[in-house]
């Protein structure tokens, strides 16, 4: 936790200015809450890796665990984003086939920010309860809902179930696996591969 002084020091922004410098914290704290953990990481190395102070740091986030919950709600936002891509009724096949081809392009844009949030749930999740949060994971809810509902045959949701896992499965080898694959081509191939999960086309919605 930072003392009273470093946060009321200047920081250390140079000409880059503030919004630059606390993106730059964000994005080096990205990396290092994926390749080594968020418990595993410290605020001197965030400030070391910045070329900073820890002061300059607590300028911008009062605590490690600001820092988590900044990239966190940076997710939410892109969730709204998919979320709000969808303009037909939210149980229907046709919302769920258009929610996963936007899903897709979020995870090709935005895949250090899954990854970061896969791989740090515990802590993330020790932080909503601590602080009182009662914000849940949107796209997981929205999912969970539509898998719920009756009114979706069976057969329906068991395959809906299988494109969103094979969609979200992908997470970890975006980096690794397919990392010399452009986004593109990655993209049209994982579309292509839900929608074999998704066949034949969903003619069971609503059940007699």
């Amino acid at each position: 936790m930072s003392s009273e002084a470093d946060r009321t020091q200047p920081a250390e922004i140079g000409s880059t200015g503030h919004g630059n410098t606390r993106q730059r914290i964000l994005d080096i704290a990205l990396d290092l809450f994926i390749t080594q953990g968020y418990d595993a990481t410290s605020i001197r190395q965030i400030a070391e890796r910045l070329g900073f102070s820890k002061a300059s740091i607590y300028y911008h986030f009062a605590s490690k665990q600001d820092i988590l919950m900044a990239l966190h709600y940076k997710l939410h936002e892109v969730g709204r984003e998919a979320l709000g891509s969808v303009q037909v009724p939210a149980t229907s096949p046709e919302a769920w086939m258009a929610l996963l081809d936007q899903l897709i392009n979020e995870i090709l844009e935005y895949h250090d920010l899954f990854v970061m949030q896969e791989r740090n749930r515990a802590a993330i999740a020790l932080l909503h309860h601590e602080r009182h949060v009662s914000e849940h994971d949107l796209l997981e809810d929205w999912f969970h809902t539509a898998l719920s509902d009756q009114d979706i045959g069976l057969r329906d949701r068991v395959r809906m179930a299988c494109g969103f896992k094979a969609v979200m499965g992908l997470l970890d080898l975006v980096g690794d696996v397919f990392s010399e694959v452009p986004s593109q081509v990655l993209a049209d191939l994982l579309r292509e591969a839900a929608n074999d999960l998704m066949s034949p086309k969903l003619v069971e919605s609503h059940p007699a």
